[in-house]
């Protein structure tokens, strides 16, 4: 019987990261995110990458 559901990714992400921001900052991510089709979690792993 084959498996089911989503199959593994190359990059597998196993670590979660929870932050707390204040509204501004969240409005502004999620502003941004918004104006570029991009999810909130890809506008924070693109800053990090940057870091």
């Amino acid at each position: 019987m084959a498996k089911i559901g989503r199959p593994k990714s190359e990059n597998e992400k196993k670590k979660v990261l929870s932050i707390r921001v204040e509204d501004s900052m969240y409005k502004c991510i999620c502003d941004y995110a918004r104006k570029h089709k991009m999810t909130v979690t890809e506008v924070v792993l693109q800053g990090l990458e940057k870091f």
